[in-house]
């Protein structure tokens, strides 16, 4: 399991580093079928999805990328894998460490509360009236295979922001760049497919309260689509708000940088883009919960979901 707390309840029980599961970015579309192997799926009408995947070898320490095909065949994903040894016009980011406790379950038959996934977002700007999604990342913290996922997003405006992010209106901005409405399908496979049966799903983000869950929101409401009423949302900020240096006073900030930095965290790839903060943020959640002694049932506790955004909304 992803966190070895996870287990038993609580997160404070980590022990490990993150890592040691695909990166799947959905970047390009094509227009062809490939047949694949066939996963649990939902019907939708989508174009091909080609992803890169970064996989680690845990025991050689060594790394390899692949191209894969999601194709939706008959209402199924079918994917099929090759070797690519061509360098990347866009930044691969490096597996990490990750809690991989599913054979130690297995043999326990624990019972784990629900799925949790920690994600992040990039924008166009502040305003979710206005601005829209460009950049989209996940990580289940369950790991084993597929436990990421990442795309760059169509707005289908111009990128004022690239100076924040480093996404500019030329990655964005082009045919073969999923939008938002062709991500959603995809995006809701994807959970079900990470989600156990009868339990909820735990979105956690930091700040995510009052930006990235109202986005998320809105992206989905522009789709005409319901964010799923077993989806739980968890803010990380007012957590980091609680916590104390060693001599007893607050911390200066509760920014995601902050904590980092708190926290020693070593930073992998470019700050604020979606998957680098979601790796951060793993990270920073491990030791939170680990300082506030907060359990996987305290933090559901805290959780909240998309109607109360949009009841404080109206």
């Amino acid at each position: 399991m992803s966190l070895a707390a996870f287990c038993s309840g609580n997160f404070h029980q980590l022990r490990h580093g993150l890592g040691n599961g695909c990166n799947i970015k959905l970047l390009k579309f094509h227009g062809g079928l490939i047949p694949g192997k066939v996963c649990d799926a939902r019907r939708c009408n989508l174009r091909s999805l080609t992803t890169r995947v970064e996989v680690k070898n845990q025991r050689s320490e060594t790394s390899k990328s692949h191209s894969i095909n999601l194709n939706l065949h008959g209402g199924a994903v079918g994917s099929f894998e090759k070797i690519n040894s061509n360098k990347s016009e866009h930044h691969e980011f490096k597996s990490i460490q990750c809690y991989n406790l599913q054979e130690k379950l297995s043999d326990n038959k624990i019972d784990r509360p629900a799925t949790i996934l920690v994600f992040d977002i990039e924008t166009t700007g502040f305003s979710r009236e206005n601005e829209r999604i460009i950049e989209f990342a996940l990580r289940d913290l369950l790991g084993g295979k597929n436990s990421t996922f990442q795309t760059l997003i169509n707005p289908e405006k111009v990128v004022s922001n690239a100076y924040i992010h480093g996404i500019n209106t030329y990655m964005v901005n082009r045919p073969d760049v999923p939008r938002f409405k062709e991500l959603v399908p995809v995006l809701l496979q994807y959970v079900r497919s990470r989600q156990m049966a009868g339990k909820p799903v735990v979105w956690v983000a930091h700040n995510g309260r009052r930006f990235d869950v109202p986005f998320f929101i809105k992206e989905f409401q522009r789709c005409s689509a319901e964010i799923p009423s077993d989806w739980l949302f968890v803010d990380t900020l007012p957590l980091a708000r609680q916590l104390v240096n060693p001599d007893g006073s607050k911390l200066g900030s509760s920014s995601l940088k902050a904590l980092r930095e708190h926290y020693d965290i070593p930073l992998v790839g470019p700050a604020h883009r979606a998957m680098q903060d979601v790796t951060t943020l793993c990270y920073v959640l491990q030791r939170i919960t680990f300082d506030l002694k907060l359990t996987v049932p305290e933090m559901m506790d805290k959780a909240f979901r998309a109607s109360d955004i949009t009841k404080v909304s109206s």
